[in-house]
C-alpha cells in the first residue's frame, strides 16, 4: 500500500494530468524534481535526524514534601527526609555522572535550570555551561504559574533566568514551564523578555515558528514518550524497557527522515536519569543512534536558531 506521501503526490500527478500533456507530466514529475522535493525536507545544514536531549537541573529547588518514589501520605507539619536525600542526590551524583557521559560521546545538550537549585548549587550550573551545554530557564522554583497575575509570572521568569546568567554568564533563550504547563501571558512574556524558543509543546516531530505578538517565536517539541520522569519514576519500566522505547522512536523517525524533516527529543532528570543503571543504558543508545548516518545531536537554541533561519519551516 503506498505511503500517505506517495498518496498525495501521485494525486497531485493525477490532477495536474487533466492539464498539461503527458510528455509535459513526465518532465515535471521526473528524477530532478524527485529530488528537488527530498532535498526540501532536509535540515538546512544537511542534517538527516536531528536529537534534542534534555537535562533538567530542578534538585534542590523543589518544596518540602515534593513528589517522590515514597508514598505520599507524610503527616502534615513534618518533612520527608528520605525523599529529600532523593533529590540531593541528583546534584550530588546525578547531573556529574551524566555530564561525564555527555563527553563521552561527544554531544551537547539542554540544560533546563531551576532558578533556586541554581543558587544552591553555582559551581554545578557553572560546570555545565563551562563543559559546552546550554542553560535553558525551568521558572525561579516550582511554583504554578499558569495561575499567577501577568506581573507576577513576569518576575518568576525573570528571576529564574537572572539566577541562571548572573551564576553562570549564559543567558537564557529557551524556557520550560513546570509540567510544560504555562499560562496564557507567558508566550507573550518570553517575547519580551528576549526569549527565542519555548519547548512546552507536544504537537509536532519537528521545530516550528509561532507568532507571538506578530513576531517569530520558535517551538521546540518536548516529549513525554521518551522522559525518564513518566516512564522510569511514574511508570516503574526497566531500563531495557526505556531502551526497547527509544529505540523504536528512533528507528521510525530515522525512517520518515528520509523524506521529511525529523527531530527526536529525549528528557533526562538530575535524580532520574542520573543513576548508573540509566547512565549506562543512555550510553548504548547513544552509540547506537551515532552508528546511523545523518543523525546528530543539537542543544535548543541551536535548533531554534535553524528553524529561525529555514524558509521551509513551518509556520503556524
Amino acid at each position: 500500500m503506498s505511503s500517505r506521501r506517495s498518496f498525495i503526490r501521485q494525486s497531485s500527478i493525477l490532477g495536474i494530468a487533466g492539464i498539461m500533456g503527458n510528455t509535459r507530466l513526465k518532465a515535471a514529475v521526473g528524477t530532478d524534481a524527485h529530488v528537488r522535493f527530498k532535498e526540501r525536507t532536509k535540515w538546512s545544514d544537511g542534517s538527516r535526524l536531528v536529537i534534542s536531549v534534555s537535562m533538567q537541573f530542578e534538585a534542590g529547588g523543589q518544596p518540602d514534601n515534593s513528589e517522590s518514589p515514597f508514598p505520599q501520605n507524610m503527616q502534615k507539619g513534618y518533612i520527608d527526609l528520605p525523599a529529600a536525600s532523593w533529590y540531593e542526590y541528583g546534584y550530588k551524583e546525578g547531573i556529574p555522572r551524566m555530564l561525564d557521559n555527555w563527553d563521552k560521546s561527544g554531544i551537547k545538550v539542554t540544560s533546563h535550570m531551576v532558578g533556586s537549585a541554581v543558587l544552591k548549587n553555582p559551581d554545578l550550573a557553572r560546570e555545565i555551561v563551562q563543559r559546552g551545554h546550554e542553560a535553558a530557564a525551568h521558572g525561579m522554583n516550582w511554583a504554578t504559574q499558569y495561575t499567577m497575575s501577568y506581573e507576577e509570572e513576569k518576575k518568576f521568569i525573570k528571576d529564574g533566568a537572572e539566577a541562571i546568567r548572573k551564576t553562570t554568564g549564559f543567558t537564557p533563550k529557551g524556557y520550560n514551564a513546570n509540567w510544560l504547563r504555562r499560562g496564557k501571558n507567558t508566550l507573550k512574556i518570553l517575547q519580551e523578555l528576549g526569549f527565542t524558543y519555548h519547548i512546552d509543546d507536544l504537537s509536532r516531530d519537528e521545530p516550528f515558528v509561532i507568532q507571538v505578538d506578530r513576531k517569530d517565536f520558535v517551538v521546540v517539541p518536548y516529549t513525554l514518550r521518551c522522559n525518564d520522569i513518566v516512564l522510569i519514576a511514574g511508570s516503574n519500566f526497566s531500563t531495557d524497557q526505556f531502551f526497547n522505547q527509544v529505540k523504536a522512536e528512533f528507528d521510525q523517525l530515522y525512517a520518515e527522515s528520509e523524506f521529511k524533516k525529523r527531530m527526536m527529543s529525549i528528557s533526562f532528570h538530575d535524580r532520574i536519569g542520573g543513576s548508573p543503571q540509566m547512565v549506562k543504558t543512555t550510553a548504548a543508545l547513544l552509540n547506537y543512534m551515532q552508528q546511523q548516518k545523518g543523525v546528530v545531536f543539537k542543544r535548543k537554541d541551536e535548533i531554534a536558531r535553524l528553524a529561525l533561519n529555514d524558509p521551509h519551516s513551518i509556520r503556524e
